[in-house]
């Protein structure tokens, strides 16, 4: 017999999770599954959980996958830490899921829309991209990449002179790892430009700025940037005429 596709798990606040954790709420849903926030009973401690749907999770391929990723990016400080695999039953049928930590902070896409005129000033986007730059350096030298950078997927713990953020949702495991980071490098200029104002305030742009952006052409962006390593370099000997 055929099982029914689930599409939502709708795990309530006080519901038991793995015997040993309880739901404190739903923090996301995606393509790959639902994102809650738990609670350890023995400790209180708050974690986040991973569930992923059945139809997503074929022969549990994509928390394997997960999973080591995060494990191989422990050293890392913008990658959110693993803990372990737990299963759990939901209408019958065994869904996997996967327990890290759990980390207080704001999406970047809300953070952006507070700020006045729902933008950030130069100097301080630049001091958002070199977080971006820095925090993808590690995770591309650890042969690694994220896969689906947007202002939806990155956590801002704390900001101030520079940001301190956390990725989520690392994505498109059969990607050839050129390719990757690539596409990586390009997404993080794309965030740097939407959080300057995007094209409505793209033409007015000082040239230092205009000059990292290089007006979203990919093959100029590569060009310029060859590896992250190259955008990091180049925000940390920016001079500003």
């Amino acid at each position: 017999m055929k099982r029914a596709i689930i599409e939502s798990f709708d795990l309530v606040p006080g519901r038991s999770f793995a015997r040993k954790y309880e739901i404190v709420s739903k923090l996301g849903s995606g393509w790959e599954g639902e994102v809650y926030k738990i609670r350890e009973k023995s400790t209180g401690i708050e974690r986040a959980v991973k569930l992923f749907f059945p139809h997503r999770n074929e022969r549990n391929k994509a928390v394997t996958s997960y999973a080591r990723k995060l494990h191989n990016l422990r050293a890392c400080p913008m990658v959110i830490q693993y803990h372990t695999e737990e299963m759990i039953i939901v209408r019958k049928q065994p869904i996997r899921a996967l327990v890290s930590e759990y980390v207080e902070g704001e999406l970047l896409s809300d953070f952006l829309t507070r700020q006045r005129g729902g933008r950030l000033a130069p100097f301080q986007a630049l001091h958002l991209l070199h977080a971006l730059a820095v925090g993808l350096e590690c995770i591309h030298r650890s042969r690694e990449f994220h896969g689906d950078l947007h202002t939806d997927n990155i956590i801002v713990e704390h900001y101030g002179l520079s940001f301190d953020l956390r990725l989520l949702d690392f994505f498109h495991w059969t990607t050839p790892k050129r390719e990757g980071y690539q596409n990586d490098l390009c997404e993080v200029i794309r965030i740097f430009y939407d959080a300057l104002g995007g094209s409505r305030f793209y033409r007015k742009q000082p040239l230092e700025i205009k000059a990292i952006v290089l007006g979203l052409k990919r093959s100029l962006i590569l060009k310029r940037y060859p590896t992250t390593t190259h955008l990091r370099q180049h925000l940390e000997s920016l001079r500003w005429e």
